[in-house]
């Protein structure tokens, strides 16, 4: 077998988690396993990893490395994620990745277009990753960023080639139509961004490093409630700017 990467994705409620057999730029699913809700994430991914490396005689210092999604999603499930991999990757030294949950939703589309990924960020306020799909790979056409349904059917009246897909269009197609987007252009699927292409995006280091573990933090793209909430304002110190780099 050729060498094998772990990858994961917790940027929504359902967690994807795949084994990802790479040769090249030849990338298979060796397996996915997709957990929905309602189970809990926190409490589903530690036997849910165990299970995938047992079924198929693996132990974790076999691996080639860890990959993961980093968003933007669910705050909680994003640190979920995150901890897990950076958990397995401090114990075992294995080398980890991650890479953009929007952009792997657009591996999933169509090649020729403007992709614009949708994930639900909160009540009337999605998430939206603008992309091209390239083959097997992708190319940002614009920083992911949050707005408003109204505000992402004005954009795609702008690129009027564009179409829309992802995880947001589950709760927010009517609202989408509702401001004007043609139904065509919402496509069906995928529901949720899959670690499999996750794994694919993954680049992984030379070498396992301590240092660029610890860095490697969620894109959040906006602030958390609590953040948000002026009775709570930050605490006095240095800008964690760490959190706000791109991919």
């Amino acid at each position: 077998m050729s060498p094998v990467l772990l990858a994961l994705d917790t940027s929504t409620l359902t967690l994807s988690l795949a084994l990802v057999e790479r040769q090249g730029t030849d990338v298979r699913a060796v397996e996915h396993v997709v957990v929905p809700p309602p189970d809990k994430q926190s409490e589903a991914l530690p036997g849910v990893v165990g299970d995938l490396l047992q079924r198929h005689g693996l132990k974790l210092k076999d691996l080639e490395g860890l990959a993961v999604g980093l968003g933007p999603g669910s705050f909680t499930g994003l640190r979920i994620g995150l901890a897990t991999v950076k958990a397995l990757a401090y114990a075992t030294g294995l080398k980890v990745a991650g890479a953009s949950s929007l952009a792997a939703v657009a591996l999933e589309g169509p090649e020729g277009v403007p992709l614009f990924c949708l994930a639900v960020a909160r009540k009337d306020d999605l998430y939206l990753g603008a992309y091209r799909r390239v083959g097997h790979a992708v190319e940002a056409l614009a920083p992911e960023t949050a707005m408003s349904p109204e505000e992402v059917a004005q954009r795609m009246a702008a690129e009027p080639e564009a179409v829309a897909l992802g995880p947001a269009l589950a709760d927010y197609r009517q609202a989408l139509e509702k401001h004007g987007v043609a139904p065509h252009r919402l496509l069906s699927g995928p529901a949720f961004p899959s670690a499999v292409e996750v794994g694919r995006l993954a680049k992984l280091p030379e070498a396992y490093s301590q240092q660029a573990l610890f860095a490697l933090e969620p894109h959040y793209v906006r602030a958390s409630e609590p953040e948000r909430n002026p009775k709570f304002p930050p605490l006095p110190g240095p800008v964690p700017t760490a959190r706000l780099k791109e991919d």
